[in-house]
């Protein structure tokens, strides 16, 4: 670095400022500064209120996943992400999946949790007591913060009161159960819990800390099923090769870690093509799949009796289409459109069939060839281009580096000088 980060007033700057001070600080060539400020169709007026010290956009690749039949519709999704092989196991999965009619997906509802904590109350259990008693007027608070979303059937439905013991004591938990609609939430949970703050003081006679909704959606979940038939997936020894393979992530958490990182491919590509919060969606699903005490796979596998395979899948999915990235980002509103969702709820079931396809697709491939063998071919692609190949030079050291099963950075820079030599 050729100076200090520390720049007073830098968010002041104009984005075109903000990124030749950054040239400056850090060497940049003028390609490297063309690349950063290309937003990728996103407006830069509308980047650079997006988030804070906006340089430029940041591109992945996107792709549709074809032949996606869910309760009975089907759809194109778009996905989002810089793994080969995803898009491709998704689709493959889709298209295994309608021959026994596809996904059935189930749900919850959109129904977020408010979180006000309480300390230095002298009574918890008597003010437990109190604030349950008092639960229309809280609820009668929390909703004057939303009328609309209240008109529209949403808002704070219910409340629930518990006091926890922690490093500091105890602590008084009120929790607003809060229809969302259409929304993921945040913004209109946490204006309702900091709204109900002077109210839960006043009837605990504590003090409020944090006011803010909890991302372990455990209330808002989507429940994903399908039938892989026998003969479409491999043979009998590959639907009990996937089960096993289950029940391997089923007793060990460090496959386990693996096994859910497969379903989070699928859910989290589409969450980013239609601008949704990933943040959120990760941390909901691994705190779910973590509530018994024990990780746990998002999903089960099982044979039924026909021999053929059954996949389920349940996992909160936290999403919206009102509000956030998914209303202002150009590509967003278009993915959303391709897709044909009208409401996050239909958003959701589509993510969790999409968790649900891709964990079979990588299941599938762990029983029979072994993930790697298509996923390589893919991958090779990738290092050719790393190593400066272009047009058909890319097809061409690929391919030598699959045929040689060499796929690494130095044997395609070899190849690749020995073509342009």
């Amino acid at each position: 670095m050729q100076g200090s980060s520390d720049q007073g007033g830098f968010y002041k700057l104009s984005m075109a400022e903000r990124i030749k001070l950054v040239q400056k600080l850090t060497g940049l060539t003028e390609e490297e500064v063309k690349t950063l400020r290309d937003t990728g169709g996103l407006p830069e007026e509308v980047a650079d209120r997006m988030i804070e010290n906006v340089v430029g956009g940041f591109t992945l690749p996107l792709g549709m996943a074809m032949n996606f039949l869910i309760n009975g519709k089907d759809y194109i999704v778009p996905m989002a992400l810089e793994e080969p092989s995803v898009v491709a196991g998704a689709s493959k999965a889709a298209k295994i999946a309608r021959v026994k009619g596809g996904f059935k997906v189930t749900n919850t509802g959109p129904v977020m949790i408010g979180q006000v904590q309480t300390v230095g109350v002298k009574d918890p259990q008597g003010a437990k007591s109190k604030l349950i008693r008092r639960k229309d007027d809280i609820l009668a608070k929390a909703n004057a913060q939303d009328p609309l979303l209240v008109s529209l059937g949403g808002g704070a439905k219910d409340l629930n009161v518990k006091v926890i013991d922690s490093l500091k004591g105890p602590m008084v938990i009120t929790e607003l159960i809060v229809n969302t609609g259409d929304a993921m939430g945040a913004n209109a949970v946490n204006t309702m819990a900091e709204a109900v703050t002077p109210l839960v003081e006043e009837i605990t006679g504590g003090s409020v800390l944090l006011r803010i909704i909890s991302n372990l959606a455990d209330r808002r979940l989507v429940k994903a099923t399908a039938v892989f038939e026998k003969e479409a997936v491999g043979g009998e020894d590959v639907v009990d090769g996937v089960v096993n393979a289950y029940a391997f992530a089923d007793a060990d958490p460090y496959r386990c870690a693996t096994h859910n990182k497969g379903i989070m491919n699928g859910v989290i590509a589409v969450a980013l093509a239609c601008g949704q919060d990933t943040r959120a969606l990760e941390s909901g699903a691994h705190s779910y799949a973590s509530r018994s005490g024990k990780y746990k796979p998002l999903t089960r596998w099982e044979k039924n009796k026909d021999g053929d395979l059954v996949g389920t899948l349940e996992m909160p999915m936290a999403v919206g289409l009102v509000g956030g990235a998914a209303k202002v980002h150009p590509a967003a509103k278009a993915d959303v459109k391709i897709l044909g969702v009208k409401t996050a709820i239909e958003l959701a079931e589509v993510m969790g069939a999409v968790g649900l396809a891709q964990n079979f697709a990588a299941l599938r491939a762990l029983a029979s060839e072994g993930i790697q063998k298509g996923h390589m071919k893919l991958h090779a692609r990738n290092i050719a281009v790393s190593v400066g190949a272009s047009g058909k030079d890319i097809d061409t050291v690929a391919n030598q580096l699959i045929a040689e099963k060499k796929i690494r950075m130095d044997r395609a820079k070899e190849i690749l000088d020995s073509l342009k030599k």
